[in-house]
C-alpha cells in the first residue's frame, strides 16, 4: 500500500516521530542533552543520518534491508 504521509511517535520516550513521506521512510529526533554536531552527515547500515545540532533526521536507504511496518 502506498501512503502519502504517515507519522507515528517514537516508542523509546524521546521527542520525535517516525515518518513515511511519499514512500521514503525515516525518523526525526530532538535530543535534550547532547549535540551530534552541526550539519554532519553519517552513513549507517540501514539509514543515512543528518545531524543539525540537537536535531537529527534519519532516512532509510533505497537499497538493502527494509524497515517493515515502520510508519504506515
Amino acid at each position: 500500500m502506498f501512503v502519502l504521509v504517515a507519522t507515528k511517535p517514537l516508542n523509546d520516550g524521546t521527542k520525535g516521530f517516525r515518518f513515511n513521506l511519499l514512500g521514503k521512510k525515516g525518523l526525526y529526533r530532538k535530543r535534550s542533552r547532547s549535540s551530534r554536531g552541526w550539519l554532519k552527515y553519517e552513513p549507517l547500515s540501514t539509514m543515512n543520518a543528518y545531524h543539525f545540532g540537537k536535531r537529527s533526521l534519519y532516512i532509510q536507504h533505497a537499497y538493502g534491508r527494509k524497515l517493515h511496518h515502520f510508519a504506515g
